[in-house]
């Protein structure tokens, strides 16, 4: 792939916005996202596109699309948890019911 050409800064216009999404409390108060825009028909470095380049590339987008569509993932193959994971997993339960219940308070009756 060809390196792209270096836009001049006069070519660019630049301006801070707010930031959208989420963000602290200035994210309503400070101007700090930079918004650029370029005028593509306008620029002295780049030239027009012709109709050859955009049908190449409009096909090899549609072939990407289509080999993306054809594509079918692995059925996922069913299996049951064999006794000892079971037996972990309860294991693993009862022991951290133990921890909560140690923190409880209680109230003996001596």
């Amino acid at each position: 792939m060809a390196k792209p050409p270096a836009i001049p800064d006069d070519e660019i216009e630049e301006s801070f916005v707010r930031a959208s999404g989420p963000g602290g409390q200035n994210v309503n108060k400070v101007s700090t996202a930079v918004e650029l825009r370029f005028n593509v028909r306008a620029s002295r470095v780049l030239s027009e596109r012709t109709q050859e380049m955009n049908r190449s590339d409009a096909r090899n987008r549609l072939a990407e699309l289509v080999a993306e569509a054809a594509y079918e993932p692995k059925k996922r193959i069913k299996t049951r948890p064999t006794r000892a994971s079971k037996e972990r997993r309860i294991e693993g339960k009862t022991r951290r019911s133990d921890v909560k219940r140690g923190r409880s308070k209680r109230i003996s009756m001596d």
